[in-house]
């Protein structure tokens, strides 16, 4: 009998699931403390959210009134409606079967029925087939999972890579020169993720990558072949194919408000933050495809350090973080302390329909790796003093986006940077035409660089996945100096449009304009063209 029992209670999970439960703990009502069930409930009129017209009003009445098998929820309800989990099935098909042994023990026969087994009887052989093929998958499944079980590459950590490939071209005379000396170009770069979780509270990620979009010395070949910068695509890194491990961040939680982000390499702003942009926008491969486009420039920085975010309330987060630019060398001007560093302090707003965020970031450079623009300006704007006069800078900069509705979003952000000269001497110094000339740079001379960009963008118009934007900005732009300012404004015009084939692959193609590169409005007008193919798995 017991044999009948448990396949006729297997037909019962998948046939009627709600029919009957062992409901978890439930401690939403402790005000109904006065109306909690205590164990089993001997009348099924004991339910204050059952009813005799209920399709299985029957079938409860029997198991609670003959087998007393049946338990309610503190709040006196038997919540038929919900979704039975294995675990829940497991407990009351384990209760039932106790409290029939218990009668059969007792001999009890007007309680277990001899016509009851012959339903049972009839019910198993109704339902043989369905209960053949229902333990042929059991045993499938079981197969394969001891297969994956076997085979999988750790019980810890997953992969989750992208590989960008791109064909692009710039047009345009090269900045200073009186020709156009880009050429069609396709190139490709990826990055596979191991991320493992040890408490489930906390992830490290390590990442390997490799990429040829960037020359044999790390410069972007676009930029080279353009003379700016602001020709540069947002994925150009990497040169040669060369496999080797960029990024390693480690994330965990101390409470349900507070967590951190600690790393040795390549940890940047927007691994310890948000760029508080719209979902996939300032991705690499499924965002804007330009460098300028993508996100402020003032989250383009990182190193290696730590940082922690402080849920303040449910809407508010606190961010600071401290990265230094060669954490690993144990020489005189580098290291964790003594080198490059760049640190940050933002606040940002979580709402229903967008986000806001302010943002304050002090750094230092040495001289030889000055950046302040991340690469998004004019050469100017990167190294206001040039590039072997080490350099302090300030930023602070708001970002943020609305979504007016689920096809229609806007977002934008804008920053200034206030720059500082750390010592003194002759430095080349770029003269917005390709060139440099050789000026004097006082300790403490001062330089001011401004940017901002505005964008909408169209969520799922076209298709579901699908994403066309557009944006303008003014790329960084030196608007006052002791030492060398930018003659014009350059304009970043830019529009796109993501095409999603699948879950796994997009094509977007993608196309900006600049005007006036290298704020100089000697330069000829850029146009730059790219069609990228981003492969999610």
């Amino acid at each position: 009998m017991l044999k009948i029992l448990v396949h006729s209670f297997f037909i019962l999970f998948f046939a009627v699931p709600a029919v009957w439960a062992v409901p978890p703990e439930d401690n939403s009502n402790a005000a109904d403390a006065n109306r909690n069930l205590e164990g089993q409930v001997n009348s099924v009129s004991q339910f204050s959210d059952i009813k005799p017209s209920d399709w299985a009003f029957q079938a409860l009445q029997s198991l609670v009134e003959r087998y007393g098998c049946i338990a309610g929820y503190p709040d006196a309800t038997y919540r038929g409606n919900r979704a039975l989990s294995r675990y829940e099935f497991a407990a009351g098909l384990n209760a039932c079967l106790n409290r029939v042994n218990e009668l059969i023990a007792a001999g009890t026969s007007d309680l277990v029925k001899k016509e009851d087994l012959v339903v049972l009887q009839k019910l198993q052989t109704e339902f043989a087939a369905e209960l053949t093929t229902l333990r042929g998958r059991v045993d499938t499944l079981e197969a394969h999972t001891a297969t994956l079980e076997k085979q999988q590459f750790s019980t810890t950590t997953k992969l989750n890579a992208q590989i960008i490939t791109a064909v692009s071209d710039a047009f345009g005379n090269r900045v200073g020169g009186d020709r156009d000396e880009s050429r069609i170009y396709f190139a490709n770069r990826g990055r596979l993720n191991f991320e493992s979780s040890f408490t489930g509270k906390d992830l490290l990620r390590v990442r390997l990558e490799f990429g040829n979009f960037a020359n044999s010395n790390g410069a972007s070949q676009i930029a080279a072949a353009t003379g700016t910068g602001m020709t540069r695509l947002n994925f150009d890194s990497d040169s040669n194919n060369t496999l080797f491990v960029p990024h390693i961040r480690y994330y965990f939680q101390v409470s349900d408000s507070l967590n951190f982000v600690v790393g040795p390499t390549g940890i940047g702003y927007t691994d310890i933050s948000t760029t508080v942009t719209p979902a996939t926008i300032a991705d690499d491969g499924n965002g804007v495809p330009s460098l300028f486009g993508s996100y402020s420039p003032l989250f383009r920085r990182g190193g290696g350090g730590a940082a922690a975010n402080w849920n303040i309330s449910k809407d508010f987060v606190l961010t600071l973080g401290y990265l230094a630019s060669s954490p690993n060398v144990p020489s005189a001007s580098s290291g964790l302390f003594d080198g490059g560093y760049n640190a940050l302090a933002h606040l940002a707003y979580y709402g229903k329909q967008g986000a806001l965020g302010v943002a304050y970031s002090h750094g230092y450079s040495p001289g030889g790796v000055v950046d302040i623009a991340a690469g998004t300006g004019s050469a100017l704007s990167n190294a206001p003093f040039g590039n072997n006069i080490a350099t302090t800078n300030n930023i602070v900069g708001a970002q943020g986006f609305y979504r007016f509705s689920p096809n229609f979003q806007i977002h934008g952000w804008g920053g200034y940077i206030w720059a500082n000269a750390k010592n003194s001497g002759l430095s080349d110094i770029s003269n917005g035409r390709g060139g440099t000339d050789s000026l004097f740079v006082n300790n403490g001379d001062n330089a001011n660089v401004w940017f901002g960009a505005i964008g909408m963008s169209f969520p799922d118009v076209g298709g579901r996945g699908n994403l066309p934007g557009i944006l303008f900005g003014i790329p960084p732009r030196v608007s006052n100096s002791d030492v060398r300012q930018d003659r014009d404004n350059a304009y970043h015009i830019e529009a796109f449009y993501r095409y999603r084939l699948n879950d796994n692959i997009s094509v977007t193609p993608g196309f900006w304009v600049i005007l006036n590169p290298e704020n100089d409005s000697r330069n000829d007008t850029q146009y730059v063209g790219v069609i990228r193919t981003t492969f999610d798995f």
